[in-house]
């Protein structure tokens, strides 16, 4: 999978921070700096950050089975950079990141397992305590070629302090509830966030998610549509969301739904009012599903950046159409 990796620097898309607004009624917004649109950018940008760290990479991960990002991390390690990761332990966490635990601990890498009562679904990287990775995929390289993901990059200190600060306490055993400030969208917690995000749209509605399991994000998209918004709604097709997509696109929702066989839309992301650069994204690891928003640690970003905003579309639009 790594020579998808090799087409990083002809993907990567910088953003001029700053030239869109943000809609009335939605959350802040947070720069971002950089964005990737996978699988066709790859991971390589991470592979490069973790070995150009100088002090520190601390790593919340949902699902980790990746030998370059593990051997990355040993890497930095033995240069005496302090390498932190966090690990989900939770249901299945515990024997799917098993591997990657027992050889980063092997390597001089600190590791520690989230609490086992609480799924830690958010997948982040942070290096020098400056700039922050936040993306929508795990680090499982037999699934990169094949799925829809997508990462941004943040360099806005307060934001990556804030970043810092609650893995700071999730790694020491003492999760709390982050609030989702700054365009920063923590859960537990985070309905309300993008329930505001999808009620400040006014012409359209892009989304593309895993789940549809949460009556408050499908009430929130029905009355959109309902109040003339052009709602789309693109995931793969599963039973588990035939309902639900059904109720939706009863109530005048664009749904658009992949076979399993084709590219997996694993991404997490909402484009309100998006047209060219101008509009308001969120990319982020939220599910749309109760438990995500309510109770597992989940981390994404509201942003007007103008890369984002046309990242998105441009993604959510071609597989509409595939």
């Amino acid at each position: 999978m790594r020579q998808v990796r090799l087409t990083v620097l002809a993907a990567v898309v910088l953003a001029s921070v700053g030239v869109a607004t943000t809609p009335a009624g939605a959350t802040a917004t947070v720069p971002v700096t950089r964005v990737w649109v996978e699988p066709a950018a790859g991971l390589g940008f991470l592979d490069a950050a973790i070995t150009q760290a100088r002090t520190s990479i601390d790593m919340s991960m949902y699902e980790l089975s990746d030998a370059v990002v593990e051997g990355d991390l040993v890497a930095a390690a033995h240069r005496h950079v302090r390498v932190r990761v966090l690990l989900d332990a939770a249901y299945a966490g515990a024997y799917a990141n098993a591997g990657a635990a027992a050889r980063l601990r092997a390597g001089g890498v600190r590791v520690a397992w989230a609490p086992a009562g609480q799924i830690f679904h958010a997948k982040y990287v942070v290096i020098d305590g400056t700039r922050a990775y936040i993306g929508t995929g795990n680090l499982t390289s037999r699934w990169y070629s094949s799925t829809r993901d997508l990462w941004v990059e943040i360099t806005a200190r307060p934001r990556v302090a804030a970043i810092e600060a609650v893995f700071g306490r999730d790694i020491t055993g003492h999760p709390g509830q982050p609030a989702s400030t700054g365009g920063l969208v923590w859960s537990p917690g985070s309905t309300s966030s993008l329930v505001g995000l999808i009620d400040s749209a006014h012409h359209s509605l892009l989304i593309e998610n895993e789940e549809m399991r949460s009556y408050t994000i499908e009430d929130a998209l029905t009355a959109a549509a309902r109040r003339g918004v052009a709602v789309t709604v693109v995931m793969t097709a599963s039973a588990e969301w035939a309902s639900a997509l059904g109720e939706l696109a009863r109530a005048g929702v664009h749904v658009h739904t992949i076979s399993p066989r084709g590219l997996y839309i694993h991404a997490k992301v909402i484009c309100a009012d998006c047209a060219g650069p101008r509009g308001t994204a969120f990319v982020g690891s939220e599910n749309f599903s109760y438990s995500s928003l309510t109770y597992n640690r989940e981390l994404g970003v509201i942003t007007t950046s103008p890369a984002v905003v046309e990242a998105v579309e441009r993604a959510v639009s071609a597989d509409a159409h595939r």
